[in-house]
């Protein structure tokens, strides 16, 4: 069984449309995902995330063993129940922890041993492992334990990593299997295990780590190893390497993008998911996203410092013609002077309108099909 189809493409470039079907309902792709590491979307709550038609939420494997605790999440059945979420969820691995952590963890073919920043504890993560934490999670979307190498790293450094991820993605698919097979789950039950294409910037390794990703066989394919600090010419490399190999028929995610113009890029190589901590961390930050063009054209929007001076008597909204809670209900001035005081609640209204811009943004680049 097929969990996406293709509803049309255009012919000028990549940009695609599709439909994923999850556990959780059917997400209408291209689509971005809100982070909700530890199981909450910063500052937001589940009617939040409603009220701004969120389609999906990405919450981490690694973050949800430590705390709460994968012993509280079973006693929840899961953490849609757990965080008051009935839509689709899908689980990075921990993968990227490798990356992020590199300090406080050891790599072997077995799997990544990590200590613990909260509490020096061992974490010992596998690619078999993994896999079990996620089905306690109850994600809808189970990404696979992989090696995101730093960037820049030599060759031999990508060459070997690829190995080992491509070692542990076999391991990973034999191990779904065989608890799909045990507890006879049928395939229209089941959620989705997604590759995880790396390699660096090298071509020869991005194209074989796709070639035998697609041997081992995924209903989805992500690409990661981006979004680590490269320039954006390198990732868009990536792209034009990477995406015209990937099967039509499965979804492609492209893991931690990113920027506004990086994700309208993207879309146009024919990418359908993106995750990225930069509409709700810029928002606690107080810079606010404000569309001034339509998303094809460049330069299509600018940033608002709402901490800044200019903004003590400014009675407009962050943007008129922006239709969030928070446009529709506050000035620029009220804004500023929440963040002046500390306030809470301007990392709420922040976050209600980043991620509104982001969500409108992405369903902007829908197609009509």
């Amino acid at each position: 069984m097929n969990s996406f189809k293709l509803k049309g493409k255009t012919s000028k470039n990549l940009r695609r449309q599709g439909i994923l079907t999850t556990r959780h309902g059917s997400l209408t792709t291209p689509f971005f995902m809100s982070i909700g590491t530890r199981g909450a979307v910063k500052t937001l709550s589940p009617r939040d995330l409603a009220d701004l038609r969120a389609p999906i939420v990405l919450a981490n494997t690694y973050h949800l063993i430590q705390r709460p605790g994968l012993d509280i999440l079973k006693k929840h059945k899961g953490l849609h129940s757990f965080m008051g979420w009935n839509k689709p969820i899908l689980t990075d691995s921990g993968g990227y922890q490798v990356f992020s952590l590199g300090k406080f963890r050891k790599i072997t073919n077995e799997g990544v041993t990590f200590q613990s920043e909260i509490d020096g504890k061992k974490i010992h993560l596998t690619p078999e492992n993994v896999i079990d934490a996620q089905l306690i999670i109850g994600s809808d979307i189970i990404m696979i334990l992989d090696e995101c190498p730093p960037w820049p790293c030599s060759y031999e450094y990508a060459e070997k990593s690829l190995t080992t991820t491509l070692a542990w993605a076999q391991r990973s698919k034999d191990h779904f299997e065989k608890i799909m097979y045990k507890k006879k789950i049928p395939p229209s039950k089941r959620p989705l295990l997604f590759g995880i294409v790396q390699g660096s910037t090298f071509k020869d390794l991005r194209e074989k780590s796709v070639r035998e990703l697609q041997k081992i066989g995924f209903d989805g394919y992500a690409i990661g190893g981006v979004a680590v600090g490269e320039p954006k010419k390198e990732m868009l490399k990536v792209l034009q390497w990477t995406t015209p190999l990937l099967p039509e028929n499965k979804p492609r995610y492209l893991m931690g993008v990113g920027k506004p113009d990086n994700i309208v890029d993207a879309v146009l190589h024919g990418i359908d998911m993106f995750d990225c901590v930069i509409p709700t961390r810029e928002a606690r930050h107080g810079k606010l996203y404000v569309k001034t063009k339509p998303v094809l054209k460049k330069s299509f929007y600018d940033v608002v410092k709402i901490k800044n001076e200019q903004y003590k008597y400014d009675l407009k909204p962050i943007d008129h013609n922006c239709s969030c809670y928070t446009c529709k209900n506050f000035s620029r001035s009220y804004l500023r002077h929440l963040f002046s005081i500390e306030e809470p609640l301007a990392h709420r209204l922040a976050t209600i309108h980043n991620l509104h811009f982001y969500l409108r943004m992405m369903e902007e680049l829908f197609i009509v099909v």
